[in-house]
């Protein structure tokens, strides 16, 4: 009996250093995260920061490669086809892992099989902007210049199927009214025409606008989230200026190919989770009205699958299709 517990335990300390012998030979060569839409935006923001605190703690060159095009679906099916070492990241967002899949009739990744999520870096305000030439100040404004002149006004998103989009049918779907939709390749784009007057409304990532609201190139009119930000506490929320009910933000995350090793995606929510803590970090994310997270791989599954759940009605209600 003595001699079968010795046994036992002989194989449990192989099986703790044989972990930890995998824990650090990663990393192993530089990393890299690709984002899958243009410079500029909040996907870009974001993974920026992340990059930028894994370089330190990891001691390993950790680079951002934006590879835009398709919806985001491009550079997510990079990732999900790269070696599962965890050297190779993606910052997906609501468009690449979750709405893509209902809208794409064929997509070049499954949406839950190819990737291994790993942690949820950030939720994102949505704000309703407008070019100050837009003659309304308030949402109720916005809906009566809708009803006068149905289909008389543009909105910009990042894409179809990004946040920016979904808000926007969320928004026509809830009041009725009519806007026709002007997709970009990234937010930034869309950014350049709102700010020209080009395209007037936007339901825009709060860090991409900010300071275009503070000085005055935009307008904000209402915020998307359910309770107000904390960059702009004098803004009500959607819900609170005449939509009951409305509720709808942006978030990024960390997704790594399928079959990665658990102990390397562990290690790599460990650090990031505790990027996201450091003063200087969070304060920087909510100053730019995002909301740092760093949630565990299985809950930010979980959140996942019940966002793409949550979509699907406003999808299927507004017909959204990229054919």
């Amino acid at each position: 009996m003595r001699f079968l517990l010795r046994i036992f335990g002989l194989m449990a300390l192989a099986s703790v250093v044989a972990f930890g012998a995998q824990a650090q030979s990663f990393p192993s060569k530089p990393m890299k995260i690709v984002v899958p839409f243009a410079p500029g935006g909040s996907t870009d923001v974001m993974a920026r920061l992340v990059a930028e605190g894994l370089t330190t703690r990891l001691s390993a060159q950790v680079v951002v490669d934006n590879k835009a095009g398709a919806g985001g679906n491009i550079g997510a099916d990079s990732v999900a086809k790269s070696p599962a070492d965890g050297h190779t990241l993606v910052m997906g967002s609501i468009g690449t892992h979750a709405t893509n899949s209902l809208i794409y009739p064929q997509m070049p990744y499954d949406t839950e099989k190819d990737f291994e999520p790993v942690t949820q870096v950030a939720a994102v305000t949505l704000v309703l902007v407008t070019h100050p030439s837009l003659p309304v100040k308030s949402v109720k404004e916005l809906i009566a210049l809708l009803e006068k002149e149905p289909a008389r006004y543009n909105y910009a998103s990042g894409g179809v199927g990004a946040s920016q989009h979904l808000a926007g049918e969320l928004f026509k779907y809830m009041t009725k009214t009519q806007m026709l939709h002007v997709p970009y390749k990234g937010s930034a784009g869309a950014l350049s025409d709102l700010l020209s007057g080009r395209v007037p409304i936007m339901f825009a990532d709060l860090p991409l606008v900010l300071s275009h609201v503070q000085s005055g190139g935009l307008r904000a009119l209402a915020v998307g989230d359910a309770a107000r930000s904390l960059a702009l506490p004098n803004v009500p929320t959607v819900a609170e200026a005449g939509v009951p009910g409305y509720a709808a933000n942006a978030w990024y995350g960390l997704f790594a190919p399928a079959k990665t090793p658990e102990s390397t995606v562990s290690l790599l929510q460990t650090e990031v989770a505790a990027i996201l803590q450091q003063p200087a970090v969070r304060k920087r994310m909510i100053e730019l009205g995002a909301m740092p997270i760093g949630s565990k791989p299985a809950d930010f599954r979980k959140f996942q699958l019940s966002e793409i759940r949550r979509w699907k009605e406003v999808v299927d209600s507004a017909k959204i299709r990229m054919e």
